[in-house]
């Protein structure tokens, strides 16, 4: 039974038209289910022998593992709980369900053998995305990876983080009230937007939408390269998605005008095409009757699998939030402890274990080795033997395939030229056929 209109949750439904029964993302319990689990949901951390030291840590290098040991232990933990207990491996790369490795393998296989996946790119969990993303269908997620891959070439990504600066980010954030703000209780980020604050007119004035999204592009990079990982060092277990919560009090059809559709729609597209299964939940609260009016137009552009990880809410929220985000993770505007004095409030903070100097000083350590982060997490192991001899093997075939690439279109070309001067030649001997002899 509902309290009041005004406190009345909207029910999101699965949508498509599947009629498989699916559709409401409520239970019986009142709880939002989940129709596609968190992507960390694939590992489970195994059991461990606890009189055997761990070697997953074996190519760091004595330097490394003296700063990961006391960094580690400045963080509450031990060195013994870092070998036998929660490996670098498991922490960092998640240990991988044997269906999905089995399923990645296949699909690196495929794109290897077409020439389509350049070495930088072939990571496991970005893979592991763009599959679920698809729901395992390995033609629509080439398709899909490929789109990212020249997106990326084209939008020059990997050349943002040296070259982008983004001077107006306070001018920014005081007409757009967003960041990032501690972790949920699982130890993912938490994302924080007050959309219902939003002065477009004076966010237009210091930036441009254009501007907004590549910054926007270079937040979701940092995220994806630093704060999962620093996530994950803190949390001591694999984090890879991110919790977010929109305020949308006050906000209505009069809020969705061309240039805000225009941001909406492009940032839109770039999460869910180029940065697929990065959302954990999303809780869009302090939903009056003017955001539900707008919200029957703004759900026809989210897919079926967004759409599931949404729930809006009225004014009642605190204890869904609750639920997931422990109370001093929660700026007091949503009901929690924080207020984030010292920097000017909880938006501006940009508080979380990615600006913890002992986690800081973890990562950069781990960053120096010669593996660093994400060939470690591509790799699954810290074997430098082993592994060093896998890139070893693999970069040679990717010479070879490259070579052999090289030689078979020669061979295609110089076929064409044949078949042109065949051609050519049976025109001039059917000519001499049809020209009478005069003798």
């Amino acid at each position: 039974m509902y309290k009041s209109r005004e406190d009345r949750d909207i029910v999101i439904s699965k949508g498509g038209g599947d009629g498989d029964g699916d559709g409401d993302v409520a239970s019986s319990s009142g709880k939002p289910k989940i129709l596609h689990p968190p992507i960390e949901s694939h590992w489970h951390l195994p059991p461990q022998d606890k009189h055997r030291p761990s070697s997953s840590m074996s190519n760091l290098g004595l330097k490394t593992m003296i700063k990961f040991r006391d960094t580690f232990k400045k963080l509450g933990g031990s060195s013994s709980s870092i070998s036998s207990n929660k490996s670098l491996k498991t922490v960092l790369g998640g240990v991988r369900d044997p269906k999905d490795e089995k399923v990645v393998e296949c699909f690196r296989e495929l794109l290897f053998l077409e020439d389509q996946l350049p070495p930088q790119h072939n990571d496991y969990h970005t893979l592991l995305r763009f599959l679920r993303m698809r729901d395992f269908d390995f033609t629509k997620a080439k398709d899909a990876f490929l789109s990212y891959l020249k997106w990326r070439e084209d939008y020059m990504v990997d050349a943002i983080p040296k070259e982008f600066k983004f001077e107006e980010y306070e001018a920014v954030k005081k007409c757009y009230p967003h960041g990032y703000h501690g972790v949920d209780r699982y130890g993912r980020p938490l994302y924080i937007e007050r959309i219902g604050m939003v002065d477009l007119n004076k966010l237009l004035q210091v930036t441009t939408l254009e501007r907004f999204t590549k910054y926007h592009v270079s937040e979701q990079e940092k995220t994806l390269n630093w704060r999962y990982p620093a996530c994950s060092l803190a949390a001591k277990r694999h984090v890879a998605s991110t919790t977010s919560i929109l305020d949308v009090h006050g906000v209505g059809l009069a809020n969705f005008s061309k240039p805000a559709r225009y941001l909406f729609m492009e940032i839109q597209k770039i999460d869910s095409n180029y940065y697929p299964e990065t959302l954990n939940r999303l809780f869009i609260v302090n939903a009056g009757s003017g955001f539900k009016m707008l919200w029957k137009a703004v759900k026809a552009f989210l897919d079926t699998r967004t759409l599931a990880k949404i729930q809006v809410l009225g004014y009642n929220y605190q204890s869904n939030l609750l639920d997931v985000v422990d109370q001093s993770n929660l700026p007091t505007f949503l009901g929690g402890d924080c207020t984030c004095s010292d920097y000017g409030g909880c938006l501006l903070s940009d508080k979380g274990p990615w600006n913890n100097p002992d986690i800081t000083e973890m990562l950069q350590a781990i960053s120096a080795d010669n593996n660093g982060v994400n060939n470690y997490a591509e790799n699954g192991n810290l074997d430098s033997d082993e592994g060093l001899l896998r890139n070893i093997k693999i970069k040679a075939l990717e010479a070879e395939f490259r070579e052999a690439n090289k030689k078979i279109q020669a061979l295609e070309a110089a076929l064409e030229e044949a078949k042109i001067v065949l051609k050519e030649l049976g025109q001039q001997v059917e000519e001499l056929r049809s020209t009478p002899f005069e003798g």
